[in-house]
């Protein structure tokens, strides 16, 4: 079992979010949320084509992808309409885990106008589709394009995971849940022949679908699906790679007690076992899972007196906070709590509750310069902002 040092500090700070400063002798700088615009239906994620734009991308869990200028702005059109995937209690209201959960754009989309998109049909089955830009229209997806590269049937409406992300050897990284229900009645986050309780890498170049890197971890081993990168997750929902040193960060929502931050380095040969359902955070679980011996703990955790839901984040790497660089922001869904992460010494780690907001933190972005944002499920897009 690898063991981690983790450090709690608890700061409380209000509503405004005002986060600590390293500035001695005169009035500290604060920062907090700025509300930006609110008029979306239960937005899951905001992103960045990283086509020199300016644009941000919205994700609504109804089955839309809606786009903001670079002066906040909404167009009128969608950029992508799925909603006839999308299952019925999608739009019924009430809570729901199904409908679209993730988007990622090529790291060439500038040139090739490629981007995926994650989303739970209404048959339960978890659909990755790709697609292209219209030729016509910089703003709007072509539907024709549509090609889906894989899919599986969730055994359960729950636990679906949801990022999509390139890492930065240009490989795409799935995040799928353990398949849902209560306590992983599957054993899925365990069983290295499905891809639910998983992190999968796979390579989408020059092919209609997709083909598994050579060096994946388990290529080769007749007991491991080769897609999988690392194992042991209940519902990996927002996971996110450090622009700047490559680090890999997995908000993992818990269960009953614990949510956690896993971390897995740059440069990592993959294979990484984070514990579920043997383990949840740093805690056991289900007594009749053997512990694995090569598991993996969390670099962070917090209890449900705390929250309920995680949902990871994003490194600080802008330009406008720079005393915030490296800094590892995250929050949950349930109070709108927020907290700092940072590595201090190897191996060890320090985490700074920032306080709570409120909100449902559905997830965490960046723009093209790296600025943060958080998107609130009730409709709402805000930015972390410093206040003289």
């Amino acid at each position: 079992m690898k063991h981690k040092i983790v450090l709690q500090i608890f700061v409380l700070l209000g509503l405004l979010l005002p986060l600590p400063s390293t500035t001695h002798g005169q009035d500290a700088p604060q920062y907090q949320w700025v509300e930006l615009i609110n008029v979306f239906d239960n937005p899951l994620y905001i992103t960045n084509a990283g086509d020199g734009s300016g644009r941000l991308f919205v994700v609504e869990q109804y089955g839309y992808v809606l786009i903001l200028d670079q002066d906040m702005n909404l167009l009128p059109e969608p950029f992508l309409d799925v909603t006839a995937q999308m299952p019925a209690d999608v739009s019924q209201g009430g809570y729901t885990e199904r409908g679209l959960i993730g988007l990622v754009f090529h790291p060439d989309f500038e040139n090739n106008g490629i981007f995926f998109v994650h989303y739970v049909r209404y048959d339960n089955k978890a659909i990755i589709e790709r697609y292209k830009v219209s030729a016509d229209n910089p703003n709007v997806a072509d539907p024709r394009s549509a090609t889906v590269i894989f899919s599986a049937d969730d055994p359960f409406p729950n636990h679906n995971g949801g990022q999509l992300a390139f890492g930065p050897d240009g490989y795409l990284y799935v995040g799928i849940g353990d398949g849902g229900d209560l306590g992983d009645p599957l054993g899925n986050g365990q069983n290295t022949k499905t891809p639910f309780g998983k992190l999968l890498r796979i390579d989408i170049n020059n092919t209609d679908t997709y083909t598994v890197p050579t060096d994946n971890p388990f290529v080769g081993n007749p007991d491991f699906l080769p897609e999988i990168w690392a194992y042991g997750f209940r519902n990996p929902w927002r996971f996110s790679f450090d622009r700047e040193t490559g680090d890999l960060y997995i908000g993992d929502v818990g269960e009953a007690s614990w949510e956690e931050i896993d971390y897995q380095p740059a440069g990592s040969p993959g294979g990484q076992n984070y514990g579920w359902n043997a383990y949840e955070g740093n805690h056991r679980f289900s007594e009749t899972t053997p512990v694995p011996e090569d598991m993996t703990l969390p670099i962070a955790e917090y209890s449900h007196n705390e929250g309920c839901s995680v949902t990871g984040g994003y490194v600080y790497r802008g330009q406008a906070i720079p005393e915030l660089q490296g800094k590892y922001f995250f929050g949950d869904y349930c109070n709108g709590g927020v907290w700092m992460t940072s590595k201090v010494t190897d191996g060890v780690w320090v985490t700074v509750n920032q306080g709570y907001l409120g909100r449902q933190i559905s997830s965490f972005g960046e723009d093209e310069q790296g600025e943060l944002y958080m998107v609130d499920y009730k409709g709402i897009i805000l930015r972390l902002e410093r206040v003289d």
